[in-house]
Protein backbone atom coordinates (compact mmCIF):
# COMPACT_ATOMS: atom_id res chain seq x y z
CA UNK A 1 0.00 0.00 0.00
CA UNK A 2 1.51 3.57 -0.83
CA UNK A 3 1.71 6.33 2.07
CA UNK A 4 -0.77 7.99 -0.10
CA UNK A 5 -3.10 5.11 -0.23
CA UNK A 6 -2.91 5.04 3.47
CA UNK A 7 -3.33 8.62 4.63
CA UNK A 8 -6.65 8.81 2.37
CA UNK A 9 -7.89 5.03 4.32
CA UNK A 10 -6.69 6.84 7.55
CA UNK A 11 -8.59 10.15 7.12
CA UNK A 12 -11.75 8.26 5.46
CA UNK A 13 -12.28 6.48 8.63
CA UNK A 14 -12.49 10.10 10.64
CA UNK A 15 -14.75 11.54 7.83
CA UNK A 16 -16.99 8.55 7.95
CA UNK A 17 -17.39 9.26 11.97
CA UNK A 18 -18.31 12.83 10.56
CA UNK A 19 -21.29 11.94 8.59
CA UNK A 20 -22.47 9.40 11.87
CA UNK A 21 -23.04 11.37 14.27
CA UNK A 22 -24.44 14.67 12.09
CA UNK A 23 -27.34 11.95 11.03
CA UNK A 24 -27.61 10.45 14.33
CA UNK A 25 -30.75 12.61 15.55
CA UNK A 26 -32.73 11.60 12.43
CA UNK A 27 -32.52 8.02 14.31
CA UNK A 28 -32.73 8.97 17.96
CA UNK A 29 -35.36 11.68 18.21
CA UNK A 30 -38.14 9.89 19.49
CA UNK A 31 -35.53 9.15 22.47
CA UNK A 32 -34.40 12.22 22.62
CA UNK A 33 -38.28 13.66 22.98
CA UNK A 34 -39.51 10.50 25.12
CA UNK A 35 -35.99 10.69 27.72
CA UNK A 36 -35.71 15.12 27.99
CA UNK A 37 -39.13 15.86 27.04
CA UNK A 38 -37.74 17.75 23.80
CA UNK A 39 -40.12 19.77 21.30
CA UNK A 40 -40.07 19.91 17.66
CA UNK A 41 -38.43 23.39 17.48
CA UNK A 42 -35.59 22.66 20.44
CA UNK A 43 -35.02 19.63 18.77
CA UNK A 44 -34.68 21.36 15.75
CA UNK A 45 -32.35 24.43 17.13
CA UNK A 46 -30.60 21.27 18.79
CA UNK A 47 -30.08 19.03 16.25
CA UNK A 48 -28.65 22.35 13.44
CA UNK A 49 -26.10 23.50 16.18
CA UNK A 50 -23.40 20.65 14.83
CA UNK A 51 -23.86 22.77 11.65
CA UNK A 52 -23.61 26.41 12.76
CA UNK A 53 -20.35 25.38 15.00
CA UNK A 54 -18.98 23.36 12.14
CA UNK A 55 -19.51 26.32 9.63
CA UNK A 56 -17.79 29.28 12.15
CA UNK A 57 -14.93 26.98 12.91
CA UNK A 58 -14.02 27.04 9.29
CA UNK A 59 -12.44 30.16 9.96
CA UNK A 60 -9.71 30.01 12.10
CA UNK A 61 -9.21 26.36 10.85
CA UNK A 62 -7.76 27.53 7.12
CA UNK A 63 -5.15 29.35 8.97
CA UNK A 64 -4.36 26.44 11.24
CA UNK A 65 -4.32 23.83 8.47
CA UNK A 66 -2.15 26.41 6.43
CA UNK A 67 0.32 26.97 8.51
CA UNK A 68 0.32 23.56 10.36
CA UNK A 69 -0.83 20.71 8.10
CA UNK A 70 -4.01 18.00 9.48
CA UNK A 71 -2.01 15.62 11.17
CA UNK A 72 -1.98 17.34 14.50
CA UNK A 73 -5.27 20.21 14.13
CA UNK A 74 -7.37 17.42 12.95
CA UNK A 75 -7.03 15.06 15.83
CA UNK A 76 -6.82 17.74 18.18
CA UNK A 77 -10.85 18.96 17.06
CA UNK A 78 -11.73 15.48 17.17
CA UNK A 79 -10.52 15.22 20.81
CA UNK A 80 -12.75 17.90 21.70
CA UNK A 81 -15.90 16.32 19.57
CA UNK A 82 -15.32 13.22 22.12
CA UNK A 83 -16.02 15.66 24.90
CA UNK A 84 -19.24 16.38 22.93
CA UNK A 85 -20.28 13.00 22.98
CA UNK A 86 -19.67 12.50 26.50
CA UNK A 87 -21.60 15.82 27.39
CA UNK A 88 -24.35 14.32 24.68
CA UNK A 89 -24.44 11.16 26.28
CA UNK A 90 -24.86 12.21 29.59
CA UNK A 91 -27.28 15.31 29.35
CA UNK A 92 -30.20 15.35 31.41
CA UNK A 93 -31.58 18.79 29.96
CA UNK A 94 -31.31 20.81 26.94
CA UNK A 95 -28.58 22.75 27.46
CA UNK A 96 -26.35 20.07 27.79
CA UNK A 97 -27.51 18.64 25.34
CA UNK A 98 -26.79 21.30 22.96
CA UNK A 99 -23.62 22.09 24.21
CA UNK A 100 -22.93 17.97 23.04
CA UNK A 101 -23.99 18.51 19.92
CA UNK A 102 -21.97 21.93 19.02
CA UNK A 103 -19.09 20.39 20.28
CA UNK A 104 -19.55 17.50 17.91
CA UNK A 105 -19.66 20.10 15.09
CA UNK A 106 -16.77 21.61 16.03
CA UNK A 107 -14.58 18.42 16.57
CA UNK A 108 -15.33 17.28 13.18
CA UNK A 109 -14.83 20.42 11.33
CA UNK A 110 -11.68 19.50 9.44
CA UNK A 111 -12.83 15.67 8.50
CA UNK A 112 -13.35 17.04 5.31
CA UNK A 113 -11.02 20.34 4.94
CA UNK A 114 -7.87 18.18 6.55
CA UNK A 115 -8.42 15.99 4.06
CA UNK A 116 -8.65 17.88 1.46
CA UNK A 117 -5.38 19.75 2.47
CA UNK A 118 -2.95 16.68 2.19
CA UNK A 119 -4.86 15.40 -0.99
CA UNK A 120 -3.12 18.89 -2.33
CA UNK A 121 0.10 17.49 -1.04
CA UNK A 122 -0.14 14.06 -1.48
CA UNK A 123 -1.76 13.76 -5.10
CA UNK A 124 -1.00 15.31 -8.41
CA UNK A 125 -3.70 18.52 -9.21
CA UNK A 126 -5.21 16.81 -12.28
CA UNK A 127 -6.57 14.39 -9.68
CA UNK A 128 -7.66 16.24 -7.23
CA UNK A 129 -11.15 16.21 -7.95
CA UNK A 130 -11.38 12.73 -8.41
CA UNK A 131 -9.39 12.07 -5.03
CA UNK A 132 -11.68 14.37 -3.41
CA UNK A 133 -15.49 13.33 -4.80
CA UNK A 134 -14.11 9.38 -4.18
CA UNK A 135 -13.48 10.15 -0.42
CA UNK A 136 -17.01 12.38 0.02
CA UNK A 137 -18.80 9.43 -1.53
CA UNK A 138 -17.48 7.16 1.05
CA UNK A 139 -17.08 8.93 3.65
CA UNK A 140 -21.21 9.28 3.24
CA UNK A 141 -21.64 5.77 4.23
CA UNK A 142 -21.37 7.58 7.64
CA UNK A 143 -25.39 8.48 7.09
CA UNK A 144 -26.31 4.92 6.35
CA UNK A 145 -24.33 3.09 9.10
CA UNK A 146 -26.42 6.04 11.30
CA UNK A 147 -29.88 4.53 9.50
CA UNK A 148 -30.94 1.11 10.22
CA UNK A 149 -27.58 0.03 12.32
CA UNK A 150 -27.99 2.81 14.45
CA UNK A 151 -31.79 2.12 15.02
CA UNK A 152 -30.53 -1.67 15.75
CA UNK A 153 -27.69 -1.27 18.03
CA UNK A 154 -29.76 1.61 20.58
CA UNK A 155 -32.17 -0.69 21.28
CA UNK A 156 -29.90 -3.06 22.32
CA UNK A 157 -27.83 -0.74 24.37
CA UNK A 158 -29.88 2.33 24.37
CA UNK A 159 -28.72 5.89 22.56
CA UNK A 160 -26.68 7.07 25.90
CA UNK A 161 -24.56 4.02 25.74
CA UNK A 162 -24.00 4.61 21.69
CA UNK A 163 -22.37 7.82 22.10
CA UNK A 164 -20.07 6.77 25.17
CA UNK A 165 -18.57 4.03 22.77
CA UNK A 166 -18.68 6.69 20.58
CA UNK A 167 -16.51 8.59 22.60
CA UNK A 168 -14.07 6.33 22.65
CA UNK A 169 -14.05 5.01 19.05
CA UNK A 170 -13.18 8.92 18.06
CA UNK A 171 -10.58 9.56 20.50
CA UNK A 172 -8.91 5.95 18.87
CA UNK A 173 -9.33 7.35 15.36
CA UNK A 174 -7.76 10.83 16.36
CA UNK A 175 -4.85 8.71 17.76
CA UNK A 176 -4.77 6.91 14.13
CA UNK A 177 -4.63 10.22 12.24
CA UNK A 178 -2.18 11.46 14.14
CA UNK A 179 0.53 8.62 14.27
CA UNK A 180 -0.36 7.46 10.38
CA UNK A 181 -0.96 10.75 8.63
CA UNK A 182 2.15 12.94 7.48
CA UNK A 183 1.39 16.27 6.41
CA UNK A 184 3.63 16.27 3.31
CA UNK A 185 4.98 13.04 1.51
CA UNK A 186 9.05 12.57 2.10
CA UNK A 187 10.74 15.45 1.49
CA UNK A 188 8.18 17.84 0.65
CA UNK A 189 7.84 21.11 2.90
CA UNK A 190 4.27 22.54 3.83
CA UNK A 191 4.09 25.46 1.51
CA UNK A 192 3.88 28.76 3.69
CA UNK A 193 2.11 31.82 2.52
CA UNK A 194 4.20 34.84 1.79
CA UNK A 195 0.90 36.93 1.94
CA UNK A 196 0.51 39.58 4.26
CA UNK A 197 -2.94 39.36 4.48
CA UNK A 198 -4.30 36.12 3.90
CA UNK A 199 -8.09 36.31 4.57
CA UNK A 200 -8.14 39.55 2.58
CA UNK A 201 -6.91 37.76 -0.71
CA UNK A 202 -9.35 35.34 -0.71
CA UNK A 203 -12.36 37.27 0.55
CA UNK A 204 -11.63 40.28 -1.82
CA UNK A 205 -11.73 37.92 -4.33
CA UNK A 206 -14.16 38.23 -7.24
CA UNK A 207 -14.25 34.71 -8.06
CA UNK A 208 -14.00 33.42 -4.56
CA UNK A 209 -17.96 34.85 -4.24
CA UNK A 210 -19.15 33.51 -7.15
CA UNK A 211 -17.97 29.93 -5.98
CA UNK A 212 -19.12 30.69 -2.19
CA UNK A 213 -22.36 31.85 -2.88
CA UNK A 214 -23.46 28.32 -5.47
CA UNK A 215 -22.21 26.63 -2.61
CA UNK A 216 -24.32 28.58 -0.30
CA UNK A 217 -27.60 27.87 -2.47
CA UNK A 218 -26.39 24.24 -4.24
CA UNK A 219 -24.45 22.55 -1.24
CA UNK A 220 -26.39 24.47 1.84
CA UNK A 221 -30.07 23.74 -0.06
CA UNK A 222 -28.90 20.36 -1.05
CA UNK A 223 -27.96 19.12 3.32
CA UNK A 224 -31.07 21.37 3.94
CA UNK A 225 -33.52 19.36 1.61
CA UNK A 226 -31.92 15.61 2.58
CA UNK A 227 -31.62 16.10 5.96
CA UNK A 228 -35.00 17.57 6.95
CA UNK A 229 -37.49 19.64 4.50
CA UNK A 230 -37.28 17.11 1.84
CA UNK A 231 -39.04 14.25 4.31
CA UNK A 232 -41.45 17.06 5.73
CA UNK A 233 -42.05 17.96 2.18
CA UNK A 234 -43.15 14.13 1.50
CA UNK A 235 -45.25 14.21 4.84
CA UNK A 236 -47.06 17.52 4.77
CA UNK A 237 -47.26 18.20 1.11
CA UNK A 238 -48.28 14.65 -0.19
CA UNK A 239 -49.58 13.26 2.87
CA UNK A 240 -47.07 10.10 2.86
CA UNK A 241 -46.73 7.55 5.77
CA UNK A 242 -43.52 6.98 7.21
CA UNK A 243 -42.39 3.89 4.97
CA UNK A 244 -42.96 5.66 1.25
CA UNK A 245 -41.39 8.77 3.14
CA UNK A 246 -37.94 6.31 3.95
CA UNK A 247 -37.90 4.84 0.83
CA UNK A 248 -38.02 8.22 -1.58
CA UNK A 249 -35.41 9.56 0.64
CA UNK A 250 -33.34 6.38 0.88
CA UNK A 251 -33.43 6.78 -3.25
CA UNK A 252 -32.06 10.15 -3.08
CA UNK A 253 -29.33 8.95 -0.16
CA UNK A 254 -27.92 6.26 -2.84
CA UNK A 255 -28.25 8.81 -5.98
CA UNK A 256 -26.09 11.63 -4.07
CA UNK A 257 -23.68 8.69 -3.30
CA UNK A 258 -23.21 8.14 -7.61
CA UNK A 259 -23.07 11.66 -7.76
CA UNK A 260 -20.60 11.97 -5.34
CA UNK A 261 -18.58 9.20 -7.21
CA UNK A 262 -19.25 10.78 -10.61
CA UNK A 263 -18.52 14.34 -10.25
CA UNK A 264 -14.63 14.05 -9.66
CA UNK A 265 -14.38 11.88 -13.25
CA UNK A 266 -16.53 13.91 -15.00
CA UNK A 267 -14.91 17.29 -13.97
CA UNK A 268 -11.45 15.84 -14.80
CA UNK A 269 -12.82 14.98 -18.41
CA UNK A 270 -15.26 17.84 -19.18
CA UNK A 271 -14.10 20.86 -17.23
CA UNK A 272 -14.80 21.55 -13.50
CA UNK A 273 -16.54 24.80 -13.76
CA UNK A 274 -18.84 23.57 -17.07
CA UNK A 275 -19.57 20.67 -14.89
CA UNK A 276 -20.27 22.51 -11.35
CA UNK A 277 -23.05 24.43 -13.71
CA UNK A 278 -24.81 21.94 -15.68
CA UNK A 279 -25.71 20.35 -12.54
CA UNK A 280 -26.56 23.81 -10.48
CA UNK A 281 -29.01 23.94 -13.88
CA UNK A 282 -30.21 20.59 -13.18
CA UNK A 283 -30.46 20.80 -9.87
CA UNK A 284 -32.71 23.48 -10.15
CA UNK A 285 -35.33 22.04 -12.17
CA UNK A 286 -36.41 20.04 -8.62
CA UNK A 287 -37.72 22.38 -6.47
CA UNK A 288 -39.43 24.33 -9.49
CA UNK A 289 -40.95 20.77 -10.17
CA UNK A 290 -41.97 20.34 -6.85
CA UNK A 291 -43.05 24.04 -6.52
CA UNK A 292 -45.58 23.66 -9.93
CA UNK A 293 -46.63 20.42 -9.60
CA UNK A 294 -46.68 19.68 -5.99
CA UNK A 295 -49.36 16.48 -6.98
CA UNK A 296 -47.23 15.10 -9.46
CA UNK A 297 -47.35 11.05 -9.98
CA UNK A 298 -44.91 9.22 -7.50
CA UNK A 299 -43.01 7.79 -10.26
CA UNK A 300 -41.90 11.40 -11.42
CA UNK A 301 -41.63 12.13 -7.41
CA UNK A 302 -38.78 9.50 -7.30
CA UNK A 303 -37.42 11.23 -10.68
CA UNK A 304 -37.47 14.63 -9.09
CA UNK A 305 -36.01 13.00 -5.89
CA UNK A 306 -32.59 11.50 -8.23
CA UNK A 307 -32.20 14.12 -9.76
CA UNK A 308 -31.99 16.17 -6.93
CA UNK A 309 -29.43 13.75 -4.78
CA UNK A 310 -27.41 12.86 -7.54
CA UNK A 311 -26.70 16.79 -8.87
CA UNK A 312 -26.79 18.19 -5.67
CA UNK A 313 -23.64 15.85 -4.83
CA UNK A 314 -21.58 17.90 -7.39
CA UNK A 315 -21.78 20.53 -5.03
CA UNK A 316 -18.21 19.07 -3.82
CA UNK A 317 -16.73 20.12 -6.89
CA UNK A 318 -16.83 24.05 -5.45
CA UNK A 319 -14.15 23.00 -3.09
CA UNK A 320 -12.01 21.35 -5.92
CA UNK A 321 -12.28 25.04 -8.04
CA UNK A 322 -10.98 26.54 -4.73
CA UNK A 323 -7.92 24.38 -4.62
CA UNK A 324 -7.14 25.23 -8.14
CA UNK A 325 -8.41 29.05 -7.80
CA UNK A 326 -5.56 29.96 -5.35
CA UNK A 327 -2.03 28.93 -4.94
CA UNK A 328 -1.50 25.91 -2.29
CA UNK A 329 -0.29 27.65 0.57
CA UNK A 330 -3.57 29.30 0.36
CA UNK A 331 -5.42 25.61 0.01
CA UNK A 332 -6.54 25.16 3.60
CA UNK A 333 -8.03 28.97 3.94
CA UNK A 334 -9.65 28.96 0.31
CA UNK A 335 -11.44 25.44 0.98
CA UNK A 336 -12.72 26.18 4.48
CA UNK A 337 -14.31 29.43 3.11
CA UNK A 338 -16.02 27.49 0.50
CA UNK A 339 -16.96 25.04 3.50
CA UNK A 340 -18.01 27.63 5.31
CA UNK A 341 -20.04 29.27 2.69
CA UNK A 342 -22.51 25.95 2.43
CA UNK A 343 -22.56 25.28 5.79
CA UNK A 344 -23.99 28.40 6.65
CA UNK A 345 -26.20 27.77 4.00
CA UNK A 346 -27.61 24.51 5.14
CA UNK A 347 -28.05 26.48 9.30
CA UNK A 348 -29.75 29.87 7.22
CA UNK A 349 -31.48 27.44 4.59
CA UNK A 350 -33.24 25.53 6.76
CA UNK A 351 -34.11 28.27 8.93
CA UNK A 352 -35.46 30.61 5.98
CA UNK A 353 -37.48 27.79 4.39
CA UNK A 354 -39.20 27.03 7.81
CA UNK A 355 -39.94 31.14 8.33
CA UNK A 356 -41.41 30.99 5.10
CA UNK A 357 -43.50 27.89 5.56
CA UNK A 358 -44.67 29.24 9.11
CA UNK A 359 -46.48 32.22 6.98
CA UNK A 360 -46.80 30.70 3.56
CA UNK A 361 -47.42 26.75 1.01
CA UNK A 362 -44.50 24.51 0.17
CA UNK A 363 -44.93 26.04 -3.50
CA UNK A 364 -44.14 29.21 -1.91
CA UNK A 365 -41.22 28.20 -0.66
CA UNK A 366 -40.12 26.12 -3.39
CA UNK A 367 -40.30 28.82 -5.65
CA UNK A 368 -38.43 31.41 -3.55
CA UNK A 369 -35.52 28.70 -3.49
CA UNK A 370 -35.27 28.07 -6.99
CA UNK A 371 -34.94 32.10 -7.72
CA UNK A 372 -32.38 32.26 -5.46
CA UNK A 373 -30.49 29.00 -6.83
CA UNK A 374 -30.77 30.55 -10.50
CA UNK A 375 -29.61 33.93 -8.86
CA UNK A 376 -26.32 32.16 -7.73
CA UNK A 377 -26.09 30.31 -10.81
CA UNK A 378 -25.77 33.57 -13.10
CA UNK A 379 -23.90 35.27 -10.59
CA UNK A 380 -21.48 31.73 -11.35
CA UNK A 381 -21.80 32.10 -14.66
CA UNK A 382 -18.31 33.92 -15.65
CA UNK A 383 -16.19 30.85 -14.08
CA UNK A 384 -17.68 28.67 -16.63
CA UNK A 385 -16.30 30.03 -19.84
CA UNK A 386 -12.84 28.98 -19.34
CA UNK A 387 -10.82 25.82 -16.94
CA UNK A 388 -9.53 27.39 -13.73
CA UNK A 389 -6.32 27.64 -12.94
CA UNK A 390 -4.31 28.63 -9.88
CA UNK A 391 -3.78 32.20 -9.87
CA UNK A 392 -0.72 33.91 -9.07
CA UNK A 393 -2.33 36.08 -6.67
Amino acid sequence: MSAAVRVFIILLLAYFLSYFFRATNAVISPDLRRDLGLGSAELGLMTSLFYLTFAVAQLPLGALLDRFGPRFVHPALMLVGAGGALLFAGAQDFLSLSVGRALLGIGFAAALMGALKAFSLWFPAHRYASISSLYVALGASGAIAASSPLAWLKEQIGWRSVFEWGALVIVLVALVVAVGVRNAPGGVVLPQSTQVSHAGVIWSNPDFWRMGWLNFMLGGGFLAWQTLWGGDFLFKARGMGSLEVGSILFAFSLAALLGFLLCGPLADRLGLPRVLLSAGLAFTLGPLLLALWPQMPVALLYAVYLLMGFTGAFNILSLAQARLTFPTELTGRAVTAINFMGFMGVFLLQWGMGIVLGQSSYSTALLVWSALIALAILAYLPLAKAPHRASSL
